[in-house]
């Protein structure tokens, strides 16, 4: 199992990863937000099967880091923090962690932290979560809307969409797993980065937005008194 460790001391890192080695697990070391983002890169090497991301690191906040994870793929993540506090957990989770282990913690309680959620992505299998997507070199299809993740573009049929930076990471989460629904709370987490339940008003006035621009108002459904999901068109 290939783990990557995401955390800035060395010397926790070192003690951590000569733990998980002696398990088995194969750690490769990134000490930093943009290094962890580098090494997942699917050029970059062999795929991993979880990252442990730390919260406190030296070039961005690790729940930016969660955030642009997800929006690349769906390897779980385990997030591993002294923020012991339940917003942080909350936030966490609803950015898209898989886990959220508070320091100091159990190395046995750590490791079957981590088969378990490595079981559950086995389990999900490839494919489960976007019947009618394709991906072609980091481009995300969905019928004729077509999203360029690196470069931001959005286009439908042939035709560009200009599109805010929060429509885009509106766009671009609910089309990580389409048909699924997204919890409003969920959205807000991720795409504003809050929890404020005065953003509600805003993520609504966003939705209208998205579906005036792309022309497919039913490409973004509202499942009432839960959120929205997202269902692809035909081409």
């Amino acid at each position: 199992m290939r783990l990557l460790l995401v955390e800035d001391d060395h010397r926790v890192a070192a003690a951590l990863a000569a733990v998980l080695g002696k398990h088995g697990l194969q750690v490769t070391h990134a000490r930093s937000g943009e290094e962890a983002l580098h090494a997942l890169l699917p050029d970059h090497g062999p795929a991993y099967d979880v990252v442990l991301l730390d919260l406190g690191l030296p070039d961005q906040d690790g729940f930016e880091v969660c955030s642009r994870i997800r929006l690349r793929t769906a390897i779980p993540v385990i997030m591993v923090t002294a923020r012991a506090d339940v917003r942080s957990r909350i936030h966490g989770l609803n950015l898209g962690a898989d886990d959220y282990v508070v320091k100091p913690y159990d190395t046995g309680e750590l490791l079957a932290r981590i088969h378990a959620v490595c079981r559950r992505k086995a389990q999900d299998g490839p494919g489960a979560e976007g019947e009618e997507t394709a991906s072609d070199g980091g481009l995300i299809r969905l019928g004729p809307v077509c999203l360029e993740p690196a470069t931001r573009k959005v286009t439908v049929g042939e035709e560009p969409v200009a599109l805010t930076r929060k429509e885009f990471d509106l766009l671009a989460l609910l089309a990580q797993r389409p048909g699924v629904v997204f919890r409003r709370e969920q959205i807000i987490s991720e795409v504003w980065r809050t929890s404020w339940e005065g953003t509600g008003r805003t993520l609504e006035v966003h939705v209208a937005s998205l579906r005036s621009k792309l022309r497919l108002p039913s490409l973004i459904e509202t499942v009432r008194g839960v959120g929205y999901r997202l269902v692809v068109p035909s081409s």
